[in-house]
C-alpha cells in the first residue's frame, strides 16, 4: 500500500552465509562438499595447500577458460568454506583477491590422504597469516613465474606437448633439501620432446647479491650428496641487476670445488617481449653463466641442457611426482600435478550439474 511501501532491500534475496570453522568440519557439511566439489576444485585445494596463496588471476590462468568463470567458482568455494580470501593494500590501483585454504578445504584434503587435519600440518590462523607475511610478494611472485609457464603450456600447439611436469613449493624443497640448500622452488618443464629440471632462485631486487651467490655452495653439496646435477635458474627483475648478479655469481661459482656440479643460468623479467601473446620463462631469455658452456647467446628454457651437455632428467610418474621424491615424509601430502585435471565431456544431465 502507499502508506506502507515495500523497501528495495526487502526484495533482495538472503545473503548467503559461510559455515563457521566448527560447522565446516562436521560430517553433514563434508557430505555436501562430496557432492559439490569437482576434480578441478580438489586440485585447487591441493595447490593452495602446497603453495600457501594464489591470486584470482593466477587461479584463472591455471584452471579456468575465463576470468568470469573463475571468479564465480572461487566465490562458491569461498561461500562453502573451502577457501578463504583477502585483498592486500597497495599504494596504486587495486590488488587482486588472494586465496588461501580454509578449514573445510583442509578437511577434504586430509580425508583424501587418510590423515587428520592436525597431521596435515594445517592451522587456519597460520594459513591466513600469509596475508601479513613480509614474504607475501615473493611467494606470489614465484607462483606467477610458474603460472606463466602453465599458461604457455595451455596455448602451445598440441604437437609440442608442452607441460609443467613438476612444481614444488619452497616449503617442500626445505623439507627435502633444507639441510643443504633452500631453493625458492623446484620445477620441470617439457616441450617438443625435451625436458629440463631446475631449482629456481627468484630475486626481487631486495636480496644482497652476495647472499644469493653464497647459495651455490649449498647446491654443490646437494649435487655431491645425491649424484644428481640440477641446473640453478636465477630470475632477476631487470637486465641491469642481472649483469651485476652474473659477476657476483661467476666469482662464487669459480670458487666451488667442482663448478660443473652446479650449472647456472640467469634471465631478467624485462627481457620478455610484452607484445607476444603469452610471454613466459620458457622464452629465449636464458643465458648460461659459464662463458664456455657452448651457447653464447640467450636460449629457450628447454635448450639449456644442450648448453651444459647434461642428460635429460629421469622421468616422473603419472601423478607429477618426481624421482627426487621417494622419501616424502609419511604425513606430508604428495605434491599436486602442476597442470589442472582435464574436464570430462559434457553430459545430458542438464546445465545445473555441469562442471564449471
Amino acid at each position: 500500500m502507499i502508506t506502507n511501501p515495500t523497501r528495495q532491500r526487502s526484495l533482495r534475496g538472503h545473503k548467503p552465509a559461510r559455515p563457521s570453522p566448527r560447522s565446516a568440519n562436521t560430517a553433514d557439511h563434508q557430505a555436501v562438499l562430496a557432492w559439490r566439489l569437482t576434480p578441478r576444485d580438489r586440485w585447487i585445494i591441493r595447490m593452495l595447500h602446497e603453495h600457501r596463496v594464489l591470486t584470482a588471476h593466477q587461479i584463472t590462468a591455471l584452471a579456468f577458460p575465463s576470468f568470469r568463470s573463475g571468479r564465480q567458482r572461487m566465490r562458491e568455494l569461498y561461500l562453502w568454506g573451502v577457501v578463504d580470501r583477502f585483498q592486500p593494500f597497495v599504494t596504486l590501483g587495486t590488488a587482486p583477491m588472494h586465496y588461501v585454504l580454509a578449514p573445510a578445504g583442509a578437511a577434504v584434503l586430509a580425508a583424501e590422504d587418510g590423515l587428520d587435519v592436525k597431521e596435515l600440518g594445517y592451522r587456519h590462523d597460520r594459513a591466513f597469516g600469509v596475508a601479513h607475511s613480509l614474504r607475501l610478494a615473493h611467494t606470489v611472485g614465484v607462483a606467477e613465474w610458474f603460472t606463466a609457464l602453465v599458461d604457455r603450456a595451455h596455448h602451445d600447439p598440441p604437437d609440442e606437448a608442452s607441460r609443467v611436469v613438476a612444481w614444488w613449493s619452497e616449503y617442500r624443497c626445505a623439507k627435502h633439501f633444507g639441510d643443504l640448500t633452500r631453493p625458492d622452488a623446484y620445477g620441470r618443464w617439457t616441450t617438443a620432446g625435451q625436458e629440463v629440471e631446475f631449482f629456481l632462485e627468484y630475486d626481487f631486487g631486495t636480496e644482497v647479491l652476495g647472499k644469493l651467490a653464497g647459495k651455490l655452495a649449498g647446491y654443490a653439496a646437494l649435487a655431491a650428496a645425491t649424484g644428481i646435477t640440477t641446473p640453478v635458474l636465477v630470475w632477476l627483475p631487470t637486465a641491469r641487476r642481472e649483469a651485476t648478479a652474473r659477476r657476483v655469481l661467476h666469482r662464487a661459482w669459480r670458487e666451488l670445488d667442482d663448478p660443473s656440479l652446479v650449472p647456472v643460468a640467469t634471465a631478467a623479467a624485462d627481457l620478455l617481449n610484452p607484445d607476444t601473446a603469452h610471454p613466459s620463462p620458457a622464452d629465449q631469455v636464458w643465458l648460461p653463466l659459464h662463458p664456455a658452456a657452448g651457447i653464447g647467446a640467450r636460449c629457450e628454457l628447454h635448450r639449456l641442457l644442450d648448453a651444459w651437455h647434461l642428460p635429460p632428467p629421469t622421468g616422473p610418474d603419472g601423478d607429477g611426482e618426481s624421482a627426487r621424491e621417494p622419501d616424502t615424509p609419511p604425513l606430508m601430502a604428495p605434491a599436486p600435478p602442476p597442470m589442472p585435471p582435464t574436464p570430462p565431456p559434457a553430459t545430458s544431465r542438464g546445465p545445473s550439474t555441469q562442471k564449471r
